[in-house]
């Protein structure tokens, strides 16, 4: 019986497959899970629903712990990644520009004695010590060098990189990367089996030469004098290239044999020619002379002494043409900016001689010249700073101009967007003595700040003076608002004149009012502003002010529609033109198409088509 009681489970087994039974006891686990019981009467089935509920809490628990391991390993990554970023120097930065002023000493420094010390034997011998000691020096340096190298930064998307594998192979890639290794291979090892009198073993050194050409290059652009340090530059390449010939010279002499002839270096055996200076001195000279083309030296006699000075000469003429170049050109840009100013002088004398102008008001003209090429102030800052990104050029305005801008009363509370706005406006002006400002009366257009020098506030008769005004103080700055009712409308009220030479900023009543119109509450400030100091000084018709628009306001509003409407007008002009030009381009490949079709027809060009893509898939194929 209980052998039968067994058969129909696995037929049911047979017949139900894998994946039923599969299926069958994730049903009874969800079921076991969910506290249901199929058979509550029978133990065993208790048995296994404990069983199973404490599988599923092992597998909870694994997948748990899968889930931990794998936030570990993100943490891990991260940290890795923040390892990554590590202490990089900005090209651009002091920290950069000091480590090339430190490599580019031993640069020198072996340029200018490695080639010395293998030619004149004495300099070697007699100073080993301290040669071994400067050379292994230099070596350090050009090993930290490369460390340097390794952490230099570089710009990508306008970023400073900071990933230390990037910059190794942005290194690594470069042929400097490639010289400065064999810079740095150790040939002096040599001085085993040779000895320690060559130096010449050392020349790998001289690859290093790009930090020194990187090091005139920055402090070209940091030094305020550049034309002088350029011809200094350009000197101490003449130097180099001399002091090599003399030593190549030298060389020459001593393979050949001193005293052998009258071309090369006198016999050393002579105690005047023995001297260690002596034969620096000469060498020195000769190369000096031949290398300018002076001559004056003694002719050569053999053929290598012969291809050697040719060669010298060519050099030379070389050097006498860059040095002319050179300087001639660093002598126009230093006076470059004196002789447009003087060619501006020239131009208004001239124009004045034409015109027949009295003496006393062309003396005037160029005293004022004159006043401003002393006090440097013929430099027209628009002009300069007209290269210049916008934001920029308010920072420099900023910096100069806005101290004294928020002198004015009117100005101290204003915003700061409008400030600036004001700020990139300001037109510096510079008065002779005696210049009157403003007159009483006259429309005021501007409001003015003197920045040095002193006016005075003067009656009819331009001698009885009221008030003094000096640097920092202001005037004019009614009279540009516009202010409804005020009595004296916007006409000057006061003469003011110059003492002595002025140098005031001037502010339009055009830029002030362009820069307002993008600030309609700070106008509505100045304003009020403007009227309680007007109605301090009893200056403000208050019916006037109640009253209505000033017409003289609505004038000035219907020009700027005007001038908008031009502007508009001018804009639809040309659009309307673009689109005229494309269709009428439209209309002629359409009449191009239809007589193809009536030359072809459609079948010609269907083919001509499919002709066209078979090469095409073949190429795919």
């Amino acid at each position: 019986m209980h052998h039968e009681d067994q058969r129909p489970d696995s037929f049911l087994e047979r017949i139900r497959g894998p994946e039923l039974i599969e299926v069958s006891s994730r049903q009874s686990n969800i079921r076991s899970f969910l506290g249901i019981r199929e058979h509550p009467g029978g133990v065993n089935s208790k048995k296994e629903e404990k069983k199973e509920v404490k599988e599923e809490k092992k597998e909870e628990k694994k997948e748990e712990k899968k889930e931990e391991k794998k936030d570990d390993k993100k943490d891990d990554k991260k940290k890795e990644e923040k390892k990554k970023e590590i202490f990089v120097i900005d090209p651009s930065s002091n920290i950069y520009y000091n480590w090339l002023t430190i490599i580019a000493a031993p640069v020198f420094y072996n340029w200018c004695m490695l080639v010395c010390r293998a030619c004149f034997d004495e300099l070697q011998v007699d100073h080993v010590k301290l040669w071994l000691f400067l050379d292994y020096i230099s070596d350090v340096i050009y090993v930290l060098d490369m460390f340097v190298r390794f952490r230099t930064g570089f710009l990508e998307q306008g970023l400073l990189v900071q990933d230390e594998k990037k910059l190794r192979d942005h290194y690594t890639k470069t042929l400097q990367f490639k010289l400065d290794v064999l810079s740095l291979l150790p040939t002096d090892l040599a001085y085993l089996k040779l000895g320690l009198n060559y130096p010449e073993l050392r020349f790998n050194r001289l690859l290093r030469i790009s930090r020194l050409f990187e090091f005139f290059d920055r402090t070209e652009t940091r030094t305020n004098y550049p034309n002088m340090f350029r011809i200094g530059n350009l000197v101490l390449y003449i130097l180099i290239i001399i002091h090599w010939n003399a030593c190549i010279y030298f060389a020459i002499s001593k393979l050949i044999g001193f005293g052998t002839d009258s071309w090369v270096y006198p016999n050393v055996s002579i105690p005047e020619y023995g001297r260690l200076s002596r034969k620096y001195i000469y060498s020195l000279y000769w190369s000096t002379l031949t290398l300018t083309t002076i001559g004056e030296t003694p002719p050569p006699v053999k053929d290598e002494e012969y291809l050697f000075v040719v060669i010298d000469f060519l050099v030379g003429v070389l050097i006498f043409a860059t040095i002319v170049g050179n300087v001639g050109s660093m002598i126009s840009n230093m006076n470059a900016s004196r002789a447009e100013f003087q060619a501006k002088v020239d131009s208004i004398k001239q124009y004045m001689h034409f015109r027949k102008v009295t003496k006393d008001l062309e003396a005037r003209v160029i005293k004022w010249f004159d006043y401003l090429w002393t006090n440097k102030k013929t430099v027209d800052e628009k002009e300069v700073l007209k290269n210049l990104p916008d934001k920029l050029k308010a920072e420099i305005a900023i910096n100069v101009h806005l101290d004294t801008l928020k002198k004015v009363r009117i100005f101290q509370d204003c915003e700061a967007g409008l400030l600036i706005e004001l700020v990139l406006k300001l037109k510096p002006t510079v008065f002779s003595p005696g210049d009157y400002i403003c007159k009483k009366g006259d429309i005021g257009r501007e409001m003015y700040i003197i920045k040095e020098g002193k006016l005075a506030v003067v009656a009819d008769d331009g001698i009885t003076q009221f008030v003094v005004l000096s640097d920092g103080s202001y005037f004019g700055e009614i009279s540009i608002l516009n202010i409804k009712g005020s009595k004296s409308g916007n006409r000057r009220t006061a003469n003011i004149r110059s003492i002595g030479y002025s140098d005031l900023f001037c502010l339009s009543k055009d830029d002030l009012m362009e820069a307002l119109t993008e600030y309609p509450e700070a106008k509505k400030a100045l304003e009020e502003k403007g009227r309680q100091i007007l109605m301090k000084d009893n200056l403000i018709d208050e019916e006037a002010a109640k009253a209505g628009a000033d017409p003289k306001d609505l004038e000035e509003k219907i020009e700027r529609l005007e001038t908008a409407l031009d502007t508009l007008q001018t804009r639809f002009a040309r659009l309307l033109a673009e689109y005229t030009s494309s269709q009428q381009k439209v209309k002629q490949r359409l009449a191009s198409v239809e007589t193809r079709v009536k030359k072809y027809g459609s079948g010609t060009l269907s083919t001509g088509e499919t002709e066209a893509e078979k090469p095409e898939e073949e190429k795919k194929q």
